[in-house]
């Protein structure tokens, strides 16, 4: 007699029900050769008594097999494996768990992203965060678009145009933000010339997968966005790092290189550099431009946090200024709204858009139509207006807190410049103090260190005051103790 009782393992802790873990285990004994075609199966009463379940908890689990075509069932007569079942060498019944091919690794060649391949799956929230620049989610407008979305989905108009050209960005979006860009940042373009994207990220990669292989070449900052060099990295193309000082990245060297090299791109974060919040001089931003006509490389503009300038109004982004055409500008509402809501945009030329949109179209066929919709509402109300006010003088308090903090409690242990704005401040620890003091765990947790630099950001716009508080005052307890 065959072992069912190996054969089939059963959890009544688990989420999988009964009869389903008994329909598995059967099905998996035969995909194993353990039970071949043909093969005699016990009855619904003797597999209960042999399970210690219910009959009726057997029938449910042979109901599925047979109309999955692994058995036949003859009513009161008899239960065998489908003869429609190839022969399969039979396996070992000695195993005390199933396991389903998931439980192996791919063993077939395929293209690795990543050195280490161990992610951690654990889903706990430590009691202290320290984020590389995020929103406060309690202060956004988030409840006024879930709102005019709910009301969207029962329109039958809204319900048309949500599903209109969503690859590209809906209509109503796209000339929403002709007129806001225009007025908030001086750009000059059409409806034509947006790409709306799940945040920023996806803008930069699909900008890098049309500019870049692997005969190509592309500068960027030294400390920069880890992430956009991995995207860089994967195309094939060569970084190269040029170095970021207190007046943004080193246009002197840039030209030095395109003397000697032919360079395809320059990605840069003018603002706001990430990650130390350096803001690009008015010279050099000049000199960018200029070497970008002169050498004829593209510049990739990322200006992920343009709206968070405190001490005076900004500079305009480079896409702003005289160009031709070979600007690529990218920005983001995930910064003005919520890290979880993914929204970004790209701005170039048409011909440009156009090849983004069916690249785009291949991993992704388009974008939520009533959030985008809801969004250009929220800014056609003037209600994104009217929070990035609230939000700016929120976060600028919160920046000029953290300062007073720091010096009070921190100053012996570190250096940094106060930003003009954003939403982090870019901290280095003193000679003699290492991060590896500050080891993640269960309670406490920054999100963004770097070990070359000896240091990381602190994100401030996402905590109140108490909130900063204790993260400070657990820093000084770790530098002060170590």
């Amino acid at each position: 007699m065959i072992p069912f009782e190996h054969i089939i393992t059963l959890d009544k802790t688990s989420k999988t029900p009964i009869y389903r873990q008994i329909a598995i285990g059967i099905s998996t004994a035969i995909r194993e050769g353990s039970l071949n075609a043909g093969m005699l199966l016990p009855g619904s009463r003797e597999l209960a008594k042999t399970l210690h379940v219910h009959r009726k908890t057997v029938i449910a689990a042979y109901d599925e097999l047979q109309a999955q075509d692994w058995i036949s069932v003859v009513p009161r007569k008899q239960v065998t494996v489908s003869e429609r079942i190839p022969l399969l060498k039979p396996q070992s019944w000695e195993k005390t768990t199933s396991q389903t091919g998931y439980h192996n690794t791919l063993e077939l060649p395929f293209r690795q992203i990543i050195e280490n391949t161990e992610y951690d799956t654990t889903t706990k929230i430590p009691d202290i965060t320290i984020d590389d620049g995020y929103p406060d989610v309690r202060l956004s407008p988030i409840a006024a678009l879930l709102k005019t979305y709910r009301s969207n989905t029962s329109r039958k108009y809204a319900i048309k145009t949500a599903n209109t050209g969503t690859a590209q960005g809906t209509p109503k979006l796209r000339e929403t933000l002709v007129t806001y860009l225009s007025e908030t940042r001086g750009l000059n373009c059409t409806a034509d010339n947006i790409l709306i994207t799940h945040g920023a990220q996806m803008s930069i990669y699909l900008a890098a997968q049309l500019l870049l292989d692997s005969d190509a070449r592309i500068i960027v900052g030294q400390p920069n966005y880890p992430v956009a060099d991995q995207v860089f990295q994967q195309t094939g193309a060569q970084l190269l790092k040029v170095n970021v000082d207190a007046n943004g990245i080193d246009t002197d060297a840039i030209e030095l290189i395109c003397r000697k090299k032919k360079i395809n791109a320059v990605y840069v974060v003018p603002h706001h550099h990430y990650p130390t919040t350096v803001t690009l001089s008015v010279e050099r931003r000049m000199k960018l431009l200029e070497l970008s006509k002169q050498y004829f490389f593209t510049i990739i503009e990322d200006d992920y946090d343009y709206d968070y300038h405190y001490t005076s109004s900004p500079y305009l982004p480079l896409a702003s200024s005289g160009h031709n055409g070979n600007v690529i500008y990218i920005g983001s509402f995930s910064k003005i709204l919520d890290p979880s809501l993914r929204m970004g945009f790209m701005i170039a030329p048409q011909n440009f858009i156009v090849q983004c949109t069916a690249l785009r179209k291949l991993i992704d066929v388009g974008g939520d139509g009533y959030m985008q919709n809801a969004l250009a509402t929220l800014i056609q109300d003037g209600e994104l207006k009217r929070h990035l006010k609230k939000a700016k003088k929120c976060y600028h308090q919160r920046r000029d807190f953290l300062d007073a903090l720091l010096q009070e409690h921190l100053n012996p242990y570190i250096s940094y410049t106060l930003p003009s704005g954003g939403m982090a401040i870019w901290i280095r620890l003193c000679e003699g103090y290492s991060l590896s003091r500050f080891k993640t765990s269960d309670y406490f947790h920054i999100a963004r260190m770097d070990s070359e630099q000896n240091a990381f950001r602190f994100g401030f716009a996402s905590l109140n005051e108490t909130e900063l508080t204790e993260a400070v005052l657990y820093l000084k307890s770790i530098l002060h103790n170590t």
